[in-house]
């Protein structure tokens, strides 16, 4: 795909980005039909597509969501509540990443005044999620669902199932907040973060070799995850330490923009869908940031999260409207380079809080 060249004497890069990500958003649709598109070829844009969506699903849901928000288009708007529709098979799978399913896939809709049947099923998820809580272990367990052992706690376990849990009742709350200061003191414990732990039949955790320390979107799952904490629960000293250890990680001056994927290698390949979920996170404590009086940590934030927007959309965004040179696993070499699913989620979510159309936590 050829990049897009994006001149600064645009008076709104952001609102013009966004409406080249939601056109490729259209053009997707009409490639892949009722299936669900996870990562596309940088040459030539055809995507790898599954029947029932995957982990990633719910962000093809939510892109969906935007450009029917965007463009106000009943039919649109169907074509989002039918993708929903067929996220429900996933109620039951065991797997911590019904975070990533179902919040994104129903919180863009799901507001109030928003679309019923999506709002529905977010709190039948936030159920069946609560059901599977384990509070010996103090998480939603990774699940089998994808194979491998069933008892870890994952970075990428994290987002989507932190405010997807709070709207259970009968203990969401208690377990959401569980749920993620069990991660960060996992994650946490070694520097740099280990995504990936698993429980030990007699009690403690041991850290897994895959993902490895220093893999892209471990900072980036997990400040999103604590923004979304700190939203729900209001300030907590916990949490905040937590979002000032990430954010010294990944939102200062000196970090680049675009990590690389994996292992610091300067020659390998970077990852822009990390880069894209933190900048929403950017975004996000930059208003926990206003709210809570410290007006410059928020300009700060917030302008660090419009820069990585601003890199992505002039650097790696082509000019169909797609966000090239994300990496979905470096360590396998499974599309490296490519378009992902989330990427363009996370960029379009982005560009959407910058331009006004969604607030920063309606998902």
């Amino acid at each position: 795909m050829r990049r897009a060249n994006h001149p600064t004497q645009w008076a709104s890069w952001a609102d013009r980005a966004l409406a080249s990500v939601l056109g490729r958003v259209s053009a997707t649709a009409s490639e892949v039909g009722p299936r669900f598109p996870v990562y596309a070829d940088p040459d030539t844009g055809v995507w790898r597509t599954t029947s029932r969506g995957s982990w990633t699903g719910g962000f093809w849901a939510g892109l969906l969501w935007l450009r029917a928000l965007s463009s106000g288009a009943p039919e649109h708007r169907a074509a989002a509540a039918d993708c929903t529709r067929r996220l429900r098979p996933w109620l039951t799978q065991d797997t911590a990443t019904r975070g990533l399913v179902l919040w994104y896939g129903t919180a863009p809709a799901a507001a109030p005044g928003g679309d019923a049947a999506a709002a529905r099923l977010r709190d039948e998820a936030a159920r069946a999620c609560l059901a599977s809580y384990a509070p010996d272990l103090g998480v939603v367990p990774w699940g089998d669902a994808f194979g491998g052992p069933r008892l870890l706690a994952r970075a990428d376990g994290v987002p989507g199932l932190v405010p997807l849990l709070t709207y259970a009742t009968g203990g969401g709350r208690t377990a959401a907040y569980g749920h993620l200061t069990r991660h960060l003191d996992l994650c946490l414990s070694e520097d740099p973060p280990r995504p990936a732990w698993q429980a030990q039949p007699h009690g403690g955790w041991t850290g897994c070799a895959e993902p490895a320390p220093g893999w892209s979107r471990t900072a980036a799952w997990l400040l999103l995850g604590v923004a979304d904490g700190l939203h729900r629960f209001g300030e907590d000293d916990r949490l905040r330490a937590a979002a000032g250890r990430l954010a010294a990680l990944r939102l200062t001056s000196g970090a680049r923009l675009v990590p690389l994927a994996e292992g610091g290698d300067p020659g390998g390949p970077v990852d822009t869908s990390a880069a894209a979920i933190e900048a929403v996170a950017a975004l996000k404590l930059a208003v926990l940031a206003r709210r809570a009086g410290d007006r410059r940590e928020g300009e700060r934030l917030a302008g660090q999260g419009r820069r990585i927007l601003r890199e992505l959309t002039t650097v790696h965004l082509s000019a169909t409207g797609a966000l090239l040179d994300g990496c979905y696993d470096a360590g396998r070499g499974l599309a490296t380079r490519h378009e992902l699913i989330w990427g363009d989620f996370f960029l379009a979510w982005g560009l959407a809080v910058l331009t006004g159309l969604v607030a920063p936590f309606t998902a």
